[in-house]
């Protein structure tokens, strides 16, 4: 009987740490995907600001010289 304890105590280890492993996979994925995600929306504001699309005062003339309104 006490065989069947710790076999089955065994088993219930291992499933803890495989799910364990699955849940640090998926954390580290997450955060891999936010850093990526920061990344780009850093680069289109540096796109759009390089590209005199700006927020707050002046932006509408930002977007018609982006555009080639500005004339």
């Amino acid at each position: 009987m006490s065989f069947q304890a710790g076999e089955a105590k065994g088993r219930t280890q291992e499933k803890v740490s495989t799910f364990m492993d699955k849940a640090g996979d998926a954390a580290q994925s997450a955060t891999q995907t936010v850093q990526a995600v920061r990344i780009l929306s850093f680069n289109l504001i540096s796109l759009s600001w390089s590209a005199g699309v700006g927020y707050g005062t002046g932006s509408c003339e930002g977007v018609k010289k982006a555009t080639g309104m500005n004339k």
